[in-house]
């Protein structure tokens, strides 16, 4: 049976980090806020938008939380005509384990709106066999999204594995029993990451193929 392998989405498979903290100062001074810091919009990438809104301005109003993520989601809509790219060795990889017969899917904190646009604009609608977003289910680090693909695919939690860039990520992995891996390159720093135990700490997207046969040997499967 193959094996269910859960992908975060913007840090993680995309570079689009920096599109995320300019679309957040802009929407932030489109609605008279203080704009946070680089670091700080950085932080709360993951997370399903108005959560992340509410991370970021704590105590404002719930009519200018929508504000700013109408706001935000225009201009994301506006700066993201060109996709942003995957990191280095992202498609490549994934192409690679969807021909061994993996699971390949996407939990991510993109509204549903959000991901198929961007599904749709890279030509790969029909290349992920599943996604769960934040605003169809509970956001992270919330197990929810896990559980759910898990329970889609009728996959077990060890043969199921989450590869992310943030602790909300790792968090979600260990609060549904699975292995995960991190990467290091994305919004959080790497000693954040460590704290989760993930089977691996990457600094390239290649280098996941040679992590899951490394656990594949170690639970004998």
């Amino acid at each position: 049976m193959a094996k269910l392998l859960v992908f975060d989405w913007d840090g993680t498979l995309c570079d689009s980090l920096s599109r995320i903290v300019l679309c957040i100062r802009c929407a932030a001074e489109e609605v008279g806020l203080p704009a946070p810091t680089d670091d700080a919009s950085r932080d709360i990438v993951g997370l399903g938008l108005v959560d992340a809104l509410e991370t970021l301005f704590p105590g404002i109003g719930r009519e200018q939380i929508f504000a700013m993520r109408d706001s935000y989601s225009r201009h994301f809509v506006e700066f993201d005509q060109e996709p942003s790219p995957f990191f280095d060795g992202v498609f490549e990889t994934l192409e690679s384990l969807r021909e061994e017969g993996y699971l390949l899917t996407v939990a991510t904190g993109k509204s549903r709106r959000g991901l198929d646009r961007v599904l749709r604009a890279r030509g790969l609608t029909d290349f992920f066999h599943g996604s769960r977003c934040a605003d169809e289910t509970a956001g992270k680090p919330d197990p929810k999204m896990l559980l759910e693909l898990m329970a889609e695919f009728r996959v077990p939690p060890l043969s199921t594995l989450m590869v992310g860039d943030t602790e909300y990520d790792l968090a979600m992995a260990v609060s549904a029993g699975t292995p995960s891996v991190a990467v290091s390159y994305g919004a959080h720093h790497h000693d954040r990451l460590l704290q989760y135990r993930p089977l691996a700490c990457i600094a390239q997207f290649s280098e996941l193929k040679s992590i899951i046969e490394s656990y594949k040997k170690q639970i004998g499967m």
